[in-house]
């Protein structure tokens, strides 16, 4: 069995890019958690640690509170414990509600266009939005979802 790659609270900053104060208020809120210790006690966190600091870095970038953070992160803790599918889901998950942001940003906008401007741009968006909710759908059925 290969033994899993841990680093130190340096080393995980340099990786995830912030910085070590950043990870002590994470890990004291509970938001991550050190795997292990050190011999000289030094707090060690593993690839899955990162990998959830780097999902708690995107989601503060998307202006998420820490505490819609944390909720979303328990939830899908609750769905899946295995850590691979869990991300993904996670990272679709985000990556949908940044669509919707995004989205109602846009309608002002969309709404100040002329007729023939409003249907060159849904001729363009259509195809691709039926493929992605067609996607979606599958998954949830797969999923036993709907």
């Amino acid at each position: 069995m290969a033994e899993k790659k841990l680093y130190r609270i340096g080393e995980l900053s340099k990786l995830a890019e912030v910085s070590p104060r950043t990870i002590d208020f994470y890990t004291s809120i509970g938001l991550i958690a050190p795997d292990s210790r050190s011999a000289k006690n030094y707090r060690l966190y593993s690839d899955e640690t990162l990998l959830r600091l780097q999902r708690i870095v995107q989601m503060k970038k998307d202006k998420y509170s820490l505490e819609e953070i944390r909720t979303s992160l328990e939830e899908w803790e609750k769905i899946s414990s295995e850590e691979h599918v869990s991300s993904k889901l996670t990272d679709l998950e985000l990556h949908l509600e940044r669509l919707q942001r995004e989205v109602k940003e846009l309608e002002p906008v969309l709404s100040q266009l002329k007729p023939k401007q409003a249907k060159m741009m849904f001729k363009r968006l259509v195809p691709q939005t039926a493929a992605c909710v067609e996607a979606l759908m599958l998954l949830l059925n797969k999923g036993g979802l709907m």
